[in-house]
């Protein structure tokens, strides 16, 4: 629901709330300009001293306080209205600038669109439309973090989906601030709440005599200029008009002649209420408030910007179902479980593969689970899963629709989606896999889970469903082609063929004098192998700072790609494209690193420590087979250490006599692992699950005497792993 309501309200309001904010952004700048040109009143200055330096002024008609603080005296001079400017400080007089028509017209703009009421109520709706996509928005970044305690975590994403919620966190508390203030302004202005006008003194008639100097009434004396809001003179020509002295409290009216108060009415608790409302919206409360307000409002169009980039992303993700089969009529039913739709295009690709088998198919969103289904043998869901361990926003209502299910007992199989990275990794397919068996569905595959879209790993599941159904299956998933650019190799250096794990250090170049393209190390680059349209992901271990793309491959047994890579020379070319891991990557700030790695998966760490520029504690535990056959960039991490990149390498070798592992290396230095965790280090693993699987062991048992958890590190963005 949060997700509909947001993406509605985004789209559908999105210009309109762009415009407010635009227009607001510069009240804003205006409102910070006359305050930094509004000299700070004296301690002692008050509104008599006020009236007194503005007697000399012809025709004295009122005083009023501006929001910038500025004290504007209004006078007839020649029998045309004019202002001065009285400086709180001194008492000096100036003349008041002229009011610019451009700001009047952007006022009028904010307000009512330079139209009437229909109009100012559509931006009173605007504001109403931004309250609710900043708590819609609040609550799905939430969702997608892992819980409300994760809010300040590291946002991974596509660069629109960083953008939207890095800059939508950053001006939340702004534009909740503007947008309900705005809302309660629109609907006291159209009677929907109370009426918030000010309190008006009962009438009174001043005493005849001789009129006192309004410097000289002590009501006056005693009121500061910080309470002060506007003071109306007697008229010359009325002998029976009065002082009339407007504060934050109410009106009070004084005798023209003896200083006496008259008359006394005190605001009311609405009032009050609004006063402080319309303060903190226009940002007339203090001037950081307006500071935060503008900077909040400018976010706004960009807000929208990227918003609109991604909902076009989801769109363009969810591709259209070829040739879907009725429901009613299928005997294999796929539902899909999908947050930003690429889901969908696995589903597809599974549909068709299925569809050339001879099976008959229905697709749908999990959210569309029917009671029964009167044709259906199988029932194959794919769920993706989101935050921590929920439901993606198409299958939200699945478990509460499995619970009516009648259709007996189908064959099934449930395929998760997620990252490993996260602590609840297909945590919402495990979910999936127990109610289905709780409803008595036969499983034909145990669950199967997608670490980060993997089109290789979704291929050996399909193989495995195809046999456990009785028909072939090759599932060959090809997302929509990236834009490739063409690298040259430039150089090549082996290891590890003496202990039988060739590995080699591929260094590319652009080809034919192009540029390359923006990545950091740890980002991945795909390459597929001639005659293959599926990529092959490769960590990179550098960034476009080296002046080259680097990355490690180890030749794998029957391994297309690391056959193809292994085979190539100096001067040959391939296609690849990059794709970001903003995820992996160490954290912003000065707190130590500790980076783990082993064999080929030492590649990103070399990268982190190659770009260590500021030189922050960095430790690095590597594991190889030998040191003379693949100890990786062992002489660049010699040097990094003697110019501080890299604080300290622990490696190990299995292939000596100790027979040690990275995790050995982590037990024997538990001690510093733990110092260094309290003082909030990040972990970064990067290698083979198996080898990572070990290090989470590892890991547990050195970080338990103080209390800490990988699951907990995890949570808080401080342990991060690339493993394949």
């Amino acid at each position: 629901m949060f997700r509909a309501v947001h993406s509605f309200l985004g789209l559908a309001a999105a210009l309109l709330v762009a415009f407010v904010a635009a227009t607001g952004v510069w009240l804003a700048a205006e409102a910070l300009i006359d305050r930094a040109a509004t000299t700070a009143p004296s301690a002692t200055f008050t509104v008599a001293d006020a009236a007194r330096a503005a007697s000399t002024l012809p025709g004295l008609e009122r005083l009023d306080r501006k929001a910038s603080g500025a004290i504007v005296a209004t006078y007839f001079e020649n029998d045309h209205a004019a202002q001065a400017v009285i400086d709180p400080a001194t008492g000096a007089i100036a003349p008041a600038p002229e009011t610019s028509a451009l700001s009047a017209t952007v006022k009028n703009l904010h307000r009512k669109l330079l139209l009437g009421d229909y109009a100012r109520m559509a931006v009173g709706l605007s504001a109403l439309a931004m309250a609710m996509i900043c708590l819609t928005g609040l609550a799905l970044l939430a969702r997608r973090l892992g819980g409300w305690r994760r809010l300040a975590a590291p946002i991974r994403g596509s660069g629109a989906q960083r953008l939207h919620c890095e800059i939508s966190r950053a001006a939340f508390v702004g534009l909740l601030l503007c947008s309900v203030t705005g809302v309660v302004m629109s609907a006291t202005t159209f009677e929907l709440l109370p009426d918030a006008s000010r309190a008006r003194a009962a009438s009174a008639t001043s005493s005849e005599g001789s009129r006192m100097a309004a410097g000289e009434i002590a009501g006056l004396r005693a009121t500061s200029l910080a309470d002060f809001r506007g003071l109306q003179f007697p008229a010359q020509d009325d002998a029976t008009d009065v002082y009339t002295l407007t504060t934050d409290a109410g009106e009070t009216i004084f005798d023209a002649v003896t200083g006496a108060v008259l008359a006394r009415s005190e605001n009311g608790a609405w009032a009050r209420v609004y006063e402080v409302i319309y303060t903190l919206h226009t940002g007339e409360f203090a001037w950081p408030l307006t500071l935060l307000m503008g900077l909040s409002s400018a976010a706004a169009p960009i807000l929208a910007g990227a918003g609109a980039l991604i909902w076009a992303a989801r769109r363009r993700a969810r591709p259209m179902i070829g040739a879907n089969a009725a429901a009613q009529d299928s005997d294999t039913i796929l539902l899909v479980g999908s947050e930003g739709g690429t889901t969908w295009g696995f589903a597809e690709t599974l549909r068709k593969a299925l569809s050339d088998a001879g099976c008959k198919v229905h697709v749908a969103a999990m959210n569309d689970l029917a009671s029964s289904y009167r044709a259906a043998r199988r029932l194959i869901v794919l769920a993706a899963t989101y935050g921590e361990g929920e439901a993606p926003a198409s299958a939200q209502r699945f478990l509460a629709r499995l619970e009516d299910w009648r259709g007996g007992t189908l064959d099934v199989a449930v395929l998760g989606f997620g990252d490993r990275q996260f602590p609840d990794y297909c945590a919402y397919a495990e979910r999936v896999e127990a109610a289905l068996a709780a409803k008595g569905l036969r499983p034909v595959l145990a669950l199967t889970r997608i670490d980060r879209q993997s089109a290789q790993s979704f291929a050996d599941w399909g193989r495995k469903l195809g046999r456990a159904i009785g028909v072939e299956l090759e599932l060959r998933h090809v997302p929509t082609p990236p834009k490739t650019f063409e690298l040259t190799l430039l150089a090549r250096a082996e290891y590890g063929v003496a202990v039988g794990a060739p590995t080699v250090v591929l260094r590319f170049g652009p080809a034919d004098g192009a540029s390359l393209p923006r990545f950091e190390a740890g980002d991945l680059v795909g390459i597929a192998p001639p005659g293959d349209s599926v990529a092959r992901f490769y960590s990179l271990g550098s960034s476009r700072r080296d002046g080259a793309l680097e990355i490690c491959v180890r030749k794998l047994e029957g391994g297309l790609c690391s056959t193809f890579l292994h085979a190539l020379k100096p001067g040959e070319t391939i296609n690849a494209f990059v794709r970001e891991n903003p995820g992996f990557r160490p954290a912003p700030g000065a707190a130590p690193v500790i980076l783990i790695g082993a064999g080929a998966g030492v590649a990103p760490l070399a990268g982190f420590v190659r770009s260590n520029a500021s030189k922050r504690p960095m430790w690095l535990y590597f594991g190889a087979r030998h040191p003379d056959s693949d100890f990786l960039y062992r002489d660049e991490f010699q040097t990094a250490i003697d110019d501080e990149r890299l604080t300290a390498l622990r490696s190990t070798f299995s292939r000596m006599p100790a027979h040690a592992y990275v995790q050995n290396a982590l037990a024997a230095d538990a001690e510093n692992l733990r110092d260094l965790v309290s003082r909030g280090a990040q972990i970064l693993v990067c290698g083979g699950r198996d080898m990572a699987r070990g290090v989470v062991e590892t890991l547990t048992t050195v970080l338990a005497p103080v209390g800490l958890t990988v699951a907990e590190l995890k949570r808080e963005g401080r342990y991060v792993e690339d493993v394949y």
